[in-house]
């Protein structure tokens, strides 16, 4: 397996607030900078997506691809490359801690691999890029409030 880049960032909100915005993927393009189209085509009995089409635009990662994500209790959930045009991979997670003064630690972990040949610190570039923004629009969408 291709290794993985991981960063984190403390959000002022509780756990279920910011999980809450994170399984909101209609919403993915208000606030994620690379994702353009979102579309739930398969949910769990308690309502979560199961399966996701996304439209990337990531620089020098352009993607149309299904991801099938496995939620674990409330405070994590994981992806794994269903089908993409460009991608051999893209597996992450979201992991969410409470802290002591009730803010939540976010640790976003992700591993992509291309069909085409790319350079080993290239591809570590673009999923620290995907990674900074998805982290800093989570925190920006989560601590300004709901959003209808």
């Amino acid at each position: 397996m291709a290794e993985h880049t991981s960063s984190s960032i403390t959000i002022e909100a509780a756990p279920a607030d910011v999980m809450a915005v994170i399984a909101d993927f209609d919403r993915y393009p208000d606030w994620t900078g690379e994702v353009k189209e979102a579309e739930v085509q398969a949910k769990d009995d308690k309502g979560r997506a199961e399966k996701v089409r996304l439209v990337l635009d990531a620089g020098a990662i352009k993607d149309d691809h299904t991801l099938a994500y496995t939620w674990t209790g409330d405070n994590e959930v994981s992806w794994t490359l269903v089908k993409s045009q460009m991608l051999r991979a893209l597996d992450g997670s979201y992991r969410l801690a409470a802290t002591a003064g009730g803010a939540t630690e976010v640790t976003y972990q992700l591993t992509v691999d291309v069909k085409i040949p790319m350079l080993g610190m290239i591809k570590r570039k673009a999923e620290k890029v995907i990674i900074d923004r998805a982290l800093a629009g989570l925190k920006k969408r989560v601590e300004s409030g709901p959003k209808n």
